[in-house]
């Protein structure tokens, strides 16, 4: 979607979109239309009830020199910066397939921020992402038409304000293409390919270790999940110095399961197709490092991916099998769909090894528990520092990626207690995402502040959000750019 700030009047004919407060039509003034146009809008706005509430869209048709014009009103609430990105979705999901190519949009009467008004602009473009190169056979109708946003009278700094948000949209739609791709065009080593080529040019430090490199390192537990797949593993670490030379401060690292059978331990058949995005941890790392790059984020920040696919096979790693990390502690396997946390754990002791980072946040695809306990509007949080996790928290409220908060502590940590090696991979079934965050954080170094987010519930969505259409959401983008943006940066 095609993004762009004008000092200009639309044009006579275009298409254009009037923001409106909650109870603010009475007050809606304009000079782009006549009066009596104006107040035909207006009527029709009554005669549907609309009074301006958040994302409420009202559309009609005015009498013009050259025809009939489009005209809508968008509510943008009480005009919080989130009203105003949830109104900028609202308005492309109304027009993406009506046969609009280009919307203006009037901030003449709205009382809108420079960051409003951006994230207004980057929802509109969010909500426009498609993935539908794989459709041969589409109706016109069905086809997007709108493919520019005009936005016009914006508040004084929107331009500085909007070049972080298109930032920030591109590295979700890397992320949402990831996400979204098929398992046979996605798998380790086309995920490293296709990353390494929306990233070229942009001044991160590139690091990839195949199968020989991190057998060497002692890499057991992520080789182990991938020793039954025909697709060879790979580690992608994205570093970025934006705040000079040095280790990074912070670490982010991703779960790569690029396609989970769930192993030996066979998941059952429905549904199995939806595991293509069970590296969606590790599309959210990849995504907020490109977003960090363009916006030159003044921050010293590694991604660190673990690439994987965990297939069924002759060589598969089978429930009793013991495996040692690259840390050296071993793992006594008990369900071979309990494989993400052996893909983080050597993604973790790697990038300790290498980059000495004072903070670690892990994000990952990695229980069903979790969306028993949250459904699909919140991401489960687990940490072992209360302001880590505060500032996780906050970030998520800002940027509308929410988390909620879960307990970590010893009695859950015995629960994965092994007889014969130093740990068991899964623990009872009460509490599976908290003993599977248990597990993670016995790899993480003392003195370490980390923190490890469940988004499994996120990734994917069967209904269209404010900002994502159905399928892949780019969850955990936004979440940490903010993060980043508010902690890590000067």
């Amino acid at each position: 979607m095609q993004i762009d700030l004008s000092s200009g009047a639309p044009a006579p004919s275009a298409a254009i979109a009037f923001l409106v407060e909650k109870d603010g039509l009475a007050r809606l003034a304009t000079g782009l239309i006549d009066a009596a146009a104006l107040d035909l809008v207006k009527a029709a706005a009554r005669a549907s009830r609309f009074e301006g509430e958040t994302a409420a869209v009202v559309e009609t048709f005015v009498a013009d020199p050259a025809g009939v014009r489009r005209v809508l009103l968008l509510g943008t609430g009480a005009g919080g910066e989130g009203d105003f990105e949830r109104a900028g979705g609202a308005l492309t999901a109304r027009l993406l397939t009506s046969g609009v190519e280009s919307v203006s949009v009037d901030f003449a009467n709205a009382a809108a921020t420079p960051k409003a008004a951006a994230r207004f602009a980057a929802a509109a473009a969010q909500r426009g992402w498609r993935h539908d190169i794989y459709r041969t056979k589409m109706s016109e109708k069905a086809k997007p038409t709108l493919t520019s946003v005009v936005l016009h009278a914006t508040p004084d700094g929107t331009a500085a304000a909007w070049s972080t948000q298109k930032a920030l949209t591109e590295g979700l739609e890397l992320t949402r293409t990831l996400v979204a791709e098929p398992p046979n065009v996605i798998y380790p080593e086309t995920f490293v390919a296709k990353v390494l080529a929306e990233v070229a040019g942009l001044g991160l430090e590139v690091t990839v270790l195949g199968e020989a490199e991190m057998r060497e390192l002692g890499m057991g537990a992520l080789l182990g999940v991938s020793q039954g797949s025909a697709k060879d593993a790979r580690l992608l670490a994205l570093k970025w110095s934006g705040a000079g030379a040095g280790d990074p401060d912070l670490a982010l690292v991703g779960k790569g399961v690029t396609f989970d059978t769930g192993g030996i331990s066979l998941k059952p058949g429905p549904g199995m197709e939806d595991m293509k995005w069970d590296m969606g941890g590790a599309g959210a790392v990849v995504g907020a490092m490109k977003a960090l790059a363009l916006r030159k984020a003044k921050a010293n920040v590694i991604g660190v991916c673990g690439l994987v696919e965990n297939m069924p096979d002759g060589d598969a790693i089978r429930p009793g099998d013991i495996l040692t990390s690259m840390s050296g502690q071993t793992i006594e396997i008990l369900n071979t769909d309990a494989e993400g946390r052996l893909v983080l754990c050597d993604a973790i002791t790697w990038v300790q090894r290498t980059h000495r980072p004072k903070t670690i946040v892990d994000l990952a695809t990695l229980t069903g528990a979790i969306i028993i306990s949250l459904g699909n509007e919140h991401a489960g949080c687990f940490a072992n520092d209360d302001t880590l996790a505060d500032q996780l928290l906050a970030a998520g409220k800002a940027s509308g990626d929410h988390l909620w908060r879960f307990p970590l502590s010893d009695a859950y940590n015995k629960l994965i207690d092994s007889p014969i090696a130093d740990m068991k991979n899964v623990g009872p079934r009460g509490g599976g995402s908290i003993t599977a965050a248990q597990f993670i954080q016995r790899f993480v170094d003392t003195g370490v502040k980390w923190a490890h987010l469940d988004i499994a519930g996120m990734v994917w969505a069967d209904k269209p959000g404010a900002t994502f259409d159905k399928g892949a959401t780019g969850f955990g983008v936004r979440l940490l750019d903010r993060f980043v943006s508010d902690n890590f940066e000067g």
